[in-house]
């Protein structure tokens, strides 16, 4: 066998021993995050506790897998936790899964 196809092989059994990066990730909500429940109107226009705000340019969604969504894909009413930029609108978002939902508040 060649140096070539030993590193080669080497490789691809390391890269299949190990877990797929986007598996390894955790997901990390900041405890500064506020609570709320968010509903998409158009475009970057969304309603968080019932109040319509614009969302922050390059604002971030995540869903309960940590991936991010566009505004329109989000589920009326669905419980979040986000961050407002220094403008005051919502910049980062997260979904959060039922059991993060039943979590208490951290800010309250």
């Amino acid at each position: 066998m060649t140096l070539a196809k030993l590193t080669r092989a080497i490789a691809l059994s390391l890269l299949a021993a190990s877990p797929p990066t986007a598996l390894a990730q955790l997901r990390s909500i900041p405890t500064a995050a506020q609570r709320g429940e968010i509903r998409h109107v158009q475009g970057m226009l969304v309603e968080i506790d019932g109040k319509r705000i614009l969302l922050a340019p390059g604002a971030q969604i995540r869903d309960t897998s940590n991936r991010i969504i566009m505004p329109a894909a989000l589920p009326p009413g669905a419980p979040i936790r986000y961050l407002l930029d220094v403008q005051g609108m919502p910049a980062r978002i997260w979904l959060l899964s039922p059991a993060e939902a039943a979590q208490a508040d951290p800010n309250h």
